[in-house]
């Protein structure tokens, strides 16, 4: 046996490599599912030029933390405050139709705020009010893009689905800050509210060429007297659904405020412009990216991954706090990105792999508010502790908040393992 045999013998062939990617992106081999990728990546790069904008405009019009939480706060106050009534129209209609609307919707408004900018003396109220109109659009839109995605691929597959969706969310995060960077210095913020509102086309052309046949729609629930307060008993009495939405929502609160705290962080702590405010952000979507094809690949989520996971994104964030240098900071933040994605996309799968298909978008529209909902408690929050501590001080209190949401996962796993006479749960 020579020295180099062990090596050899572990170095991966390529049928092993190809194997790891087909169980990797398995679910792409659905055409409609393969539709819909596509036009969620031209969108969601989109999406993240017009967050950066948005979050640039407005400390361009007033220089105030506070006003730039308020904004990102405005945006989710609807989904905070109307989410559940979402679920539960969801549970009800057809889920591809409730998407062509809001697509349409969500792409005039982009339009509106491009021109208000480029046209005219914009002002912060009408910033806000725009933040708040597509916050009513997302009250539909995001139970409705997750119970989608079973109806696409099914159950089987929906594990690995929903970490793809998961990374191509993030992708946008790589393509769309560094693309608002460059956008704004050389054309101006107006530019990427433009192409924001021309990205949503590309869902709607995807929605449109789906082969309704193929589709398998999910168990629907009727009209009846009740529906709300059933979507909130369900989760709350169903242990595991209840600790992964609670916490899902203390990161949610405290942590994934990202659009306030890093901005901040860029060109107060380290005197950056919009330029190194993209690189961090697109520094998260490179490892957002890769934490999510890492999730896909395993595909089966489970409780105690989960609070691993929590943990240590809370300890990332800590360490992005600290970071003395730049090229440190970014090189958290991608293993910071990792983590949090992991994060969210596993506990995405967890609850639409617990959940009954008729209460799915009620406990969907509940992992919405938790996650995105909460942002109108967070963001404010976060802005505040910014502009009175400084950018470092919010995202370390983010950090211990993370690892002390993981205590609701140990809990669950705990009693899952006196349960099994003390096996552990893999």
């Amino acid at each position: 046996m020579t020295l180099l045999q062990p090596v050899l013998e572990r170095t991966p062939s390529f049928s092993d490599v190809k194997r790891a990617t087909k169980k990797t992106f398995h679910s792409l081999s659905v055409r409609n599912f393969r539709l819909y990728f596509i036009g969620q990546m031209i969108s969601i790069a989109g999406t993240w030029m017009q967050s950066v904008a948005q979050g640039w405009l407005v400390l361009k019009l007033t220089g105030s933390a506070f006003d730039l939480g308020l904004v990102v706060a405005l945006q989710f106050l609807p989904l905070l405050l109307l989410g559940t009534w979402g679920g539960v129209l969801v549970d009800r209609l057809a889920k591809r139709r409730i998407l062509f609307g809001t697509q349409v919707v969500a792409g005039l408004l982009a339009l509106t705020l491009g021109l208000l900018v480029g046209l005219t003396t914009i002002h912060l109220w009408e910033v806000l009010l725009m933040a708040g109109l597509l916050g009513m659009v997302n009250v539909l839109d995001n139970p409705a893009r997750q119970a989608f995605v079973q109806e696409m691929v099914g159950r089987e597959k929906l594990a690995n689905a929903v970490s793809l969706n998961s990374v191509l969310m993030n992708s946008g995060r790589v393509v769309g800050p560094a693309l608002a960077g460059f956008i704004i210095a050389t054309w101006g913020i107006p530019v990427c509210f433009y192409a924001n509102a021309l990205s949503f086309v590309g869902v709607m052309v995807a929605l449109a060429l789906m082969d309704a046949s193929e589709l398998s729609p999910i168990k629907r629930a009727k009209k009846e007297k009740g529906q709300l307060v059933a979507g909130f008993r369900y989760a709350y009495h169903t242990g595991r659904l209840r600790n992964i939405l609670v916490s899902v929502a203390v990161v949610g609160v405290f942590a994934f405020n990202f659009t306030v705290t890093l901005p901040l962080l860029a060109e107060r702590s380290f005197g950056g412009t919009a330029a190194t405010y993209g690189t961090f952000m697109s520094a998260m979507g490179i490892g957002a990216v890769l934490g999510g094809l890492v999730v896909a690949h395993r595909s089966k989520p489970t409780i105690k991954m989960l609070a691993f996971l929590c943990l240590a994104f809370g300890i990332l964030m800590l360490g992005v706090a600290v970071a003395p240098y730049e090229w440190l900071a970014l090189l958290l933040l991608v293993f910071m990105g990792a983590t949090s994605i992991a994060f969210i996309s596993t506990a995405n799968a967890s609850l639409q792999m617990n959940s009954k298909e008729e209460m799915r978008g009620r406990v969907m529209s509940l992992f919405s508010i938790a996650f995105l909902g909460s942002t109108p408690i967070g963001a404010p929050l976060l802005g505040l502790i910014c502009a009175t501590t400084g950018a470092r001080m919010g995202i370390a209190f983010g950090g211990v908040a993370t690892m002390l949401a993981s205590v609701p996962l140990l809990l669950v796993l705990r009693e899952r393992r006196l349960a099994a006479g003390g096996k552990t749960e893999i």
